[in-house]
């Protein structure tokens, strides 16, 4: 394996080809200092700390194989940084994190690393981006950068580290991702629609009643749920089941369920981006929409989802859980466009009956939310 592992480096050092340096003009002594660019990468400096939750990850925001990945004290600022060790001579201990972007937008992505054969980069950007890398640092910390330009499709892209095959571990801290933000997420409480429609959604997941299945498919009802990444864990079958009438989604909701509107935009993010990814790997498909807990909203959490990729966060004007029938119209009645919510819970089962019966008296069917928040 080792001898593999040789003639990769021999390979990888053949192709290698010298970066051209560009002379950067001097600012004038009179111009003021330009506002620094934000930040988009989650958890740039791995500090965030690991809640004791299930499906946080061992790094908030990142993504590594089993062992290979996790917070080192030895960093480069700060207190953590992320130490990438390959778990055999057939691995890279790649680590990744999936950002929303812009099309046809150009971002710069840069860390500063530590170790030998160190590698940054991108995938999925719509175009052939050849990673920074370097063969030693020589035992002190190397800044790596790297440009891509997005395709004219391309809304998210994966961001990468790596060491290399049959080598030591690389520490990698300071991440940073500088381009054109995704544009913040609007709130929506309803949607605003002529047609006869209203739109039941469902949080959290603690309760799940297998009689709330029954119903939803004998009654052919489309949800949108918005599950925690815990009790999706537990159980991740009773979501797909309760999702399973077309027109259903499975959405996001926090890692923790926190009012995020008291963390910092970089932990906001983490919540955000990591729920997202915890659907992503169990269910195969990309939540767009975000459920802030609590309905606590700030400008920084409509930027930190759009960072996530979501079109929109949503809260509701009618509240049917837990035995309640309360709407934000004057009558009481449900109308058109209106957001019910509703919790998974042990009333779940009689609120959406009652619920089932307003929207019938209001003339209204279940719709699918997803197919008007696009």
């Amino acid at each position: 394996m080792i001898g593999s592992a040789r003639r990769r480096l021999a390979a990888l050092a053949a192709t290698a080809a010298l970066a051209s340096l560009a002379t950067v003009p001097a600012a004038r002594a009179d111009a003021p200092a330009p506002a620094p660019a934000p930040n988009l990468a989650t958890n740039p400096g791995f500090e965030i700390p690991t809640l004791p939750l299930a499906d946080w990850g061992s790094i908030p925001g990142w993504h590594c194989a089993a062992g290979e990945g996790a917070v080192t004290a030895a960093a480069r600022t700060g207190s953590s940084a992320l130490a990438l060790t390959p778990a055999s001579d057939d691995s890279t201990a790649r680590c990744t994190q999936t950002l929303a972007v812009r099309p046809d937008t150009t971002y710069t992505y840069s860390a500063w690393v530590r170790g030998s054969y160190a590698f940054l980069g991108a995938s999925g950007t719509g175009h052939d981006v050849p990673p920074a890398w370097t063969a030693s640092t020589g035992g002190g910390w190397q800044r790596l950068s790297t440009s891509f330009t997005t395709g004219p499709a391309t809304t998210s892209v994966q961001l990468y580290a790596h060491g290399w095959y049959g080598q030591g571990p690389v520490s990698v801290d300071d991440v940073s991702v500088t381009g054109d933000s995704p544009a913040p997420a609007p709130l929506t409480t309803s949607v605003p629609t002529a047609d006869p429609v209203v739109f039941i959604t469902i949080d959290d997941g603690w309760t799940r009643d297998p009689a709330v299945l029954q119903l939803l498919a004998d009654r052919k009802v489309p949800v949108t749920a918005f599950p925690l990444p815990m009790p999706e864990g537990f159980e991740p079958d009773y979501f797909s089941r309760a999702t399973a009438v077309p027109g259903s989604a499975i959405e996001d909701h926090s890692v923790s369920h926190r009012d995020l509107t008291a963390l910092s935009p970089a932990e906001q993010q983490a919540e955000i981006c990591d729920a997202r990814d915890a659907v992503t790997a169990r269910y195969g498909t990309v939540p767009t929409l975000f459920r802030p807990p609590y309905f606590a909203v700030d400008a920084d959490l409509q930027q930190a989802a759009a960072n996530c990729g979501m079109a929109y966060l949503v809260t509701a004007n009618a509240d049917f859980g837990w035995g309640a029938s309360n709407t934000s119209h004057p009558d009481g009645a449900l109308q058109a466009g209106d957001i019910v919510i509703l919790h998974f819970t042990d009333t779940l089962l009689t609120d959406l009956r009652r619920t089932l019966d307003a929207a019938d008296r209001a003339g209204l069917k279940p719709a699918a939310l997803t197919g008007y928040l696009r």
